[in-house]
């Protein structure tokens, strides 16, 4: 019987800022030798109790929308946020959010903003995340819907 030792890249095991020495937080996994990302991450790890959002959109209590991609942004983050709380979580507990975006071109000409609002809204914290664009959302008017995934641990 013949052992192979896997060639791919190393994982490591990255603590975030909710660790701590008693109930431990979300990890970011990160293969070593890869870049380290921007803005996100490559893969989280956690145990705990699971809160799921459905997708979230721009809008505020009276499902009024922001006007503009920017704005809806915020609204959607803060909208996570809330939902977030209602489960006695909050942002560092996030381990993956989905962003579906209607057009790809505003999202990227307006990283520096979006940066900055997440972070206003969320910190430091940056969960896996993917973005896709399509080609349009339930609500007509809706530039973005993100899903949220957390894990508050026990």
């Amino acid at each position: 019987m013949s052992v192979t030792t896997p060639k791919g890249p190393q994982l490591a095991v990255l603590p975030t800022a909710a660790e701590n020495g008693t109930r431990r937080g979300a990890q970011v996994l990160q293969p070593s030798g890869w870049p380290m990302p921007k803005g996100y991450a490559n893969g989280m790890a956690a145990e705990g109790r699971i809160v799921v959002t459905g997708g979230v959109i721009g809008w505020d209590a009276e499902e009024r929308l922001a006007d503009g991609f920017v704005a809806q942004v915020a609204q959607t983050l803060s909208n996570i946020a809330a939902i977030l709380a209602e489960a006695g979580a909050g942002p560092e507990h996030l381990v993956r959010l989905t962003w579906y975006v209607v057009d790809m071109d505003e999202y990227l000409t307006n990283l520096k903003e979006l940066g900055r609002i997440y972070r206003a809204v969320f910190g430091a914290h940056y969960p896996a995340m993917a973005l896709v664009q399509v080609v349009r959302l339930v609500e007509r008017a809706a530039r973005v819907e993100i899903e949220a995934t957390a894990v508050i641990p026990r």
